[in-house]
């Protein structure tokens, strides 16, 4: 089975001014997939709680598998541009305790 390379947000480059379908500011859901745990929905909630300073009171939602082996996290939280959606979606991909970010 081929291991998962994960990205290090301190040696990333990316576009500034690259072009983006949407316009800011928006309301962007963020979907965190990874195995079931108190550790994936702190580190996600932390990640997020870094980027976004006015989280609505049911912004979050989680959802099991029919196993209950994984756990999806959407977060919708107001996007203030493509350099903020950047850097969350970065440091959410850099976790160790994500399998899958959307």
């Amino acid at each position: 089975m081929m291991a998962k390379k994960k990205i290090d947000p301190e040696n990333i480059y990316y576009d500034e001014e690259q072009e983006t379908l949407f316009k800011f500011p928006c309301e962007f859901p963020i979907k965190a997939m990874g195995k079931s745990g108190e550790e994936l929905e702190i580190a996600v909630l932390e990640i997020i709680n870094r980027h976004v300073d006015d989280l609505a009171e049911n912004a979050v939602k989680f959802n099991q598998s029919s196993t209950g082996k994984f756990t999806s996290i959407t977060i919708t939280f107001t996007a203030q541009s493509k350099d903020h959606l950047d850097k969350i979606y970065i440091e959410l991909t850099a976790c160790e305790h994500l399998l899958y970010c959307i």
